[in-house]
């Protein structure tokens, strides 16, 4: 019979009041650490090695190979820098072939830092419009926390290129290259939130002061204009319209006088948006065959929020093996920090990668609900899925990913995924809704489950 405990029971341990820890247990916390040879040569190496990584590689792990089955079409490594671009890369890496198809070239990239640019400004206005419309809460208040917390910030989703695409357009990476501050983002990010946490502050005085809402406003665009002025002077203003000149594969010489809007046009896809393509989830801290979303999570007024439909692994891993097969690579999201050897010539994402345990001799293992709901782990880091090979029986062993970190990362810019370490790490892929099944598509139609903006899985 089972056994039901108590309200009283289940409250124990929110009644119980902190203690100190005694001498009796120091002592005993204390004795338990007996030098050993073992250990007294294990401390040895760690004091004078400040790479625990490198000491924990696991040489004994299974061998995993960079062969496989079945492959996407891929045009090459593009390097994000040091920038939390991820998201954009990863998005403009999927549709690179289909612009180089369309437009006839061995080559080509985007404009990271076009899109870039329109990003940050647009995240300015969500921000100065989220302040408005929190003026009346007070500043400990949970969501006006926050947004203060980090007004803007270089890292995203999917969607988000998606709004910037719909509303500016895309232009190719010659017409507006990169520049020092769109390859290295920290110090111009730290000039314009100081610049919008002045000026939120300056808006809810405004609030407070009862000045019209019209008056409010027009100084929000006083502020907007002081980052566009910052984005202008870090990374070049972008164009309204543009010519475009490149070879052919047929060593011709091409003219293409445009704008972004149109360029956005003639190289995207016209089923490329959120009612084809959806983002499905790997969450086992809530319910399966249920649509979250993020409560403003997006980075234009008028865009799309991030929501995701959370589906098991083995459900996910059908449909994306489907893509793969179709030849269509998937954005996805992980935590690629975890159990991932990304030195060049390297490459593997495994959970066998690295042997913390043993050499500390403690235990660390959690499952993967539990590393998410102590934030020990999360989504970090945005790649292309672009392979998958599988046994005998045509069941994934390993995955591949194309990644935003320039060619001298891993295995020649790609990294290796095994099957195992997909189930750990891996949260989110954004694929097309015709590879899901009967049952996943059906559960898109219900209703999103709203989940706050300072969500662990923001």
């Amino acid at each position: 019979m089972k056994k039901i405990l108590s309200l009283p029971a289940l409250l124990i341990c929110a009644t119980v009041f902190a203690q100190t820890i005694s001498p009796s247990e120091l002592s005993k916390i204390q004795s338990s650490f007996v030098k050993d040879g073992s250990t007294a040569a294990i401390q040895n190496i760690l004091v004078n090695n400040k790479s625990i990584k490198a000491l924990a590689l696991n040489h004994s792990a299974e061998p995993v190979d960079h062969f496989f089955k079945y492959t996407t079409s891929v045009k090459g490594i593009t390097d994000q820098m040091s920038s939390g671009r991820c998201w954009m890369f990863t998005s403009m890496n999927q549709l690179r072939p289909i612009a180089m198809k369309r437009y006839n070239v061995n080559s080509f990239d985007f404009s990271h830092n076009f899109s870039y640019f329109w990003d940050m400004f647009e995240k300015a206005n969500l921000f100065l419009e989220d302040i408005i419309a929190t003026a009346d809460r007070s500043f400990d208040d949970r969501e006006v926390v926050t947004y203060f917390k980090s007004p803007v910030s270089d890292g995203g989703v999917w969607n988000l290129f998606w709004n910037i695409g719909e509303k500016y357009g895309v232009v190719p990476a010659e017409i507006m290259p990169e520049t020092e501050h769109s390859n290295n983002t920290s110090q111009m990010l730290s000039i314009l939130n100081e610049r919008l946490r002045a000026g939120g502050y300056e808006l809810r005085e405004m609030c407070a002061a009862g000045k019209s809402i019209a008056a409010v406003r027009d100084q929000k665009v006083e502020i907007l204009k002081d980052v566009y002025r910052v984005l202008a002077l870090c990374l070049g203003e972008p164009p309204a319209e543009f010519t475009w000149r490149y070879k052919d594969k047929d060593g011709k010489v091409q003219t293409v006088k445009t704008t972004p809007a149109e360029f956005y046009k003639s190289v995207i896809p016209a089923n490329y948006n959120p009612d084809t393509y959806v983002m499905i989830m790997n969450d086992p801290t809530r319910p399966y065959y249920k649509v979250y979303e993020i409560e403003n999570y997006r980075n234009s007024v008028e865009g799309i929020n991030w929501y995701y439909l959370n589906l098991p692994n083995d459900v996910i891993k059908v449909a994306a093996l489907k893509s793969i097969k179709a030849d269509e690579p998937m954005y996805a999201s992980c935590d690629v920090g975890k159990q991932s050897n990304t030195a060049s010539g390297a490459g593997i994402l495994d959970p066998g990668t690295y042997d913390y345990e043993s050499l500390m001799g403690v235990k660390l293992a959690m499952d993967k609900k539990a590393r998410i709901l102590t934030r020990q782990s999360g989504s970090s880091h945005a790649m292309l899925i672009v392979a998958c090979d599988t046994d005998d029986n045509d069941v994934p062993v390993k995955w591949q990913f194309e990644n935003s970190w320039g060619a001298a990362s891993g295995d020649h810019g790609y990294l290796t995924f095994t099957d195992r370490w997909f189930d750990e790490y891996l949260f989110r892929i954004v694929i097309n809704r015709k590879y899901l099944d009967s049952k996943s598509i059906n559960a898109l139609s219900g209703e999103h489950v709203m989940l706050p903006c300072w969500d662990y899985m923001f």
